[in-house]
């Protein structure tokens, strides 16, 4: 028996050769139009403004089915990024595959905060900005209760806020990738470090924390992460849905926020060096944020391969609420693909209705 390998048929190796010079042709062509290109559109559900103070900006998107479920659901996305990217396009959006099982969506987005506001912390996040949602969702709907979700630290400011206000409206609780043990969260334990981080100095001379600051932190903990993706954008050039997806990704990156100091200071120094929500020894305006006091259906939602917020981080979500109703779910994929994109569509989000259906009436 021979061991030399077969020699492929002369027809395989054409269509082969003839495959791989379309492709070269085709990324060379999308190569430059994606240089002149400009910003990828995104958002494929209508909305509307219905509460708007300061940095925060409630949207409520219309229905597209005539039957909705009775309790609306609210989502927080994180103050240093658009909410947007829960609605990309069409087949890539959450908002739409919510909508489009009959929920009332709401999302509380936020603009970048003015100079002026550089003292907005803790408090005026889940005291007032989600707290005059919820009461703007309970005047435009008729309903006492709302099914509060959150992303990242916007799902961090949700967990307080249900923990504040319990026994409240807040019926249900998910969390995307939220944070509450910060000793699992290793990327910012060691980007914030106070034997190198001076946050004090850091707030007070700039008021306003700017974006390349947190955009900082990332390239610092995964330096090849920018390379990488765009060695793979070059090698996927060909296809237009790759292409599309990654610009309408790099634009949300691009768009990370400012975030007001005060609440930076916050982050740094309760949250990450204290970890104080974990420990229940976190004071917002004078009163103990106490895990205990989440009764309420919670779903915990967690990226199996999160370089941002790990597992570990979560699982006080899982011990240390009161809820006798907690579920959570392991998603495969990276810390976005749990709020974005078809993977998601096909694999996570039936799971998220499956479970919020029957807790909705």
């Amino acid at each position: 028996m021979s061991d030399t390998p077969a020699i492929p048929p002369i027809e395989d190796i054409s269509d082969r050769v003839r495959k791989e010079i379309r492709r070269a042709y085709q990324r060379n062509i999308k190569g430059l139009d994606f240089l002149i290109a400009d910003r990828e559109h995104v958002g494929a559900m209508e909305k509307d403004i219905v509460y708007r103070e300061g940095t925060a900006v409630l949207y409520r998107y219309k229905p597209v089915e005539q039957e909705i479920y009775r309790i609306p659901l609210l989502i927080v996305t994180p103050p240093s990024n658009k909410g947007y990217i829960f609605d990309l396009a069409s087949g890539q959006s959450f908002v739409e595959f919510m909508l489009q099982r009959g929920y009332d969506v709401f999302i509380l987005d936020w603009n970048a905060p003015r100079r002026d506001e550089a003292s907005l912390d803790l408090a005026d996040y889940v005291d007032r900005f989600i707290a005059q949602s919820v009461a703007r969702i309970g005047e435009i709907t008729g309903e006492g209760d709302v099914t509060l979700a959150g992303y990242c630290m916007g799902g961090t400011l949700a967990v307080i806020h249900a923990a504040l206000h319990a026994p409240g409206p807040v019926a249900n609780l998910i969390a995307f990738a939220t944070p509450v043990d910060f000793t699992f969260m290793h990327l910012f334990q060691a980007w914030a470090k106070k034997d190198h981080f001076d946050v004090d100095e850091l707030v007070d001379e700039l008021g306003i924390i700017p974006p390349e600051l947190m955009l900082g932190a990332f390239d610092l903990a995964r330096p090849a992460n920018r390379t990488a993706g765009q060695m793979n954008l070059w090698a996927n050039m060909w296809s237009e849905d790759y292409v599309k997806s990654y610009r309408m990704f790099d634009r949300w990156a691009a768009e990370t926020l400012p975030v007001p100091g005060e609440y930076f200071r916050s982050q740094i120094k309760l949250l990450m060096w204290q970890n104080a929500l974990y420990k229940g020894e976190l004071d917002v305006d004078g009163r103990r944020v106490d895990l205990a006091k989440i009764t309420v259906p919670i779903l915990n939602i967690v990226a199996q391969h999160d370089h941002v917020v790990s597992h570990e981080a979560t699982q006080p979500l899982m011990n240390q609420t009161g809820s006798s109703d907690r579920h959570e779910i392991i998603s495969k994929g990276g810390h976005v693909s749990l709020v974005a994109g078809p993977a998601a569509l096909r694999r996570l989000w039936p799971l998220i209705d499956d479970w919020l259906a029957e807790r909705s009436t």
